[in-house]
C-alpha cells in the first residue's frame, strides 16, 4: 500500500505536489469514490485510480544521465520562456523530471527520471551521495586556501562539510580546481570559492554518485541501464547501512 499523492506521481502524470492539489479539490476517485484525504494509502495494482475521470496507468521507470547546457532552467516550465528539460526530452513518451538541479549558469550532470523513489533517496541529506565539480576560479588559491576548502567553509547558512578538492591546472590569471561535496546547498560551491576570495568564472558537474558525464556533449543524454540503475540503488542502499551502523 502506497500513499495516493505518491501513486500519482509515479504514474508520470504530475508531481507529488501537484497530485495533491489535485486530491483536495475532489479530482481523484478510488474504486468509484472521490478521496480529499491527503495521506491516503492505496494498492497501485488493484485499486481503480481515476484523475479528472481518466484512468491512470502505471509508467515504466526510466532515467537519464543529461549534460545541462549553461542557461538552461532545471525545472519543468519557466514564466519567462526560456529553456527548460522537458525541452530536450519531447521525444520521450514518459513524464520525466529532473533529480535536484543545476544552477542556470552551471553546466554538466543531471539525472532526469520519473522514478520518484530514486529521486527522493539522491536527494535526502542522509544519504550524502557525491557530487563533483570543476570550476575554473579567478587568480590560483595557495595551498592555506586549498586546505580551508577541505576542512570546511564559514557561509552565511553555517559551516561546510569536509570537501575532496585539488588543483588540476593552472595559469597567471586563473586556475581548474576540482571539487567533491555530498552537501546540497544552494550554489554551495560557488559561495565556497568566493569565501576564500577566488570567484568561481565557469562551473561544470562532473560527476554524480557513481555516474559521470564521460561521452555526451551539451545538450544530449544517455538512459541509464538496468545494471547502472541497479548499481546506483545498491551504493545508496550501502550508504543508508553504513549510516545506520555509526
Amino acid at each position: 500500500m502506497e500513499r495516493l499523492q505518491k501513486v500519482l506521481a509515479q504514474a508520470g502524470i504530475a508531481s507529488r505536489r501537484q497530485a495533491e492539489v489535485w486530491i483536495q479539490e475532489g479530482k481523484v476517485q478510488v474504486n468509484g469514490q472521490v478521496v480529499t484525504e491527503l495521506g491516503t494509502k492505496v494498492d497501485p495494482e488493484k485499486d481503480h485510480i481515476l484523475v479528472k475521470g481518466k484512468s491512470i496507468q502505471k509508467e515504466r521507470k526510466r532515467t537519464f544521465l543529461f549534460y545541462k547546457p549553461l542557461y538552461v532552467i532545471s525545472s519543468m516550465h519557466d514564466p519567462q520562456g526560456r529553456k527548460v528539460i522537458p525541452d530536450f526530452f519531447r521525444a520521450i513518451q514518459e513524464r520525466v523530471y529532473p533529480v535536484g538541479r543545476l544552477d542556470f549558469d552551471t553546466e554538466g550532470l543531471l539525472l532526469v527520471t520519473n522514478d520518484g523513489e530514486l529521486a527522493n533517496h539522491l536527494l535526502h541529506p542522509r544519504f550524502e551521495v557525491e557530487k563533483q565539480y570543476v570550476a575554473t576560479v579567478k587568480g590560483v588559491p595557495d595551498e592555506a586556501s586549498m586546505e580551508q576548502l577541505r576542512q570546511g567553509v564559514y557561509l552565511d547558512d553555517g559551516l561546510t562539510a569536509p570537501a575532496q578538492v585539488k588543483m588540476i591546472h593552472k595559469r597567471e590569471e586563473d586556475c581548474k580546481i576540482k571539487l567533491t561535496i555530498h552537501e546540497g546547498r544552494n550554489r554551495q560551491v560557488r559561495r565556497m570559492c568566493k569565501a576564500i576570495g577566488h570567484p568561481v568564472m565557469h562551473l561544470v558537474r562532473t560527476r554524480l554518485a557513481n555516474l559521470t558525464v564521460k561521452g555526451l556533449k551539451r545538450g544530449e543524454f544517455r538512459e541509464l541501464s538496468a545494471s547502472e540503475v541497479a548499481g546506483l540503488k545498491k551504493l545508496l542502499s550501502g550508504e543508508r547501512k553504513q549510516k545506520r551502523q555509526k
